[in-house]
């Protein structure tokens, strides 16, 4: 497994991603712009307020982020920028299976 990811932190950056390709989910939106330059991976996570109140959304960047620390880091591809636009399921699935469904978002398999 490679390193962990960078963040995107910046506003601009986000957007950025916005213009890239997406793959939808019924867990998440995964958007992903390639850089073109062959630096470790970004990923930024997301999720809106119409998920749920501050503790729902919290829970479930943090379900995201651990997701990607402990297994899908290296589905990602260097030199490319990840925003994963989390939604309310992401809660409610085990651990294990959102595990599986990210590294294939991220690697861009059905």
């Amino acid at each position: 497994m490679g390193p962990n990811p960078k963040r995107l932190l910046k506003r601009a950056e986000f957007l950025a991603v916005r213009r890239g390709e997406k793959r939808r989910g019924r867990l998440f939106l995964v958007e992903v712009l390639d850089r073109g330059d062959g630096l470790s991976p970004r990923v930024g996570y997301t999720v809106t307020k119409k998920v749920g109140n501050a503790v729902a959304r919290n829970r479930i960047r943090r379900r995201l982020r651990e997701a990607v620390r402990t297994h899908a880091a290296g589905d990602m591809e260097p030199g490319n920028d990840y925003v994963i636009v989390g939604r309310e399921d992401v809660l409610t699935i085990p651990f294990g299976q959102l595990k599986a469904e990210l590294s294939r978002r991220l690697r861009g398999t059905r």
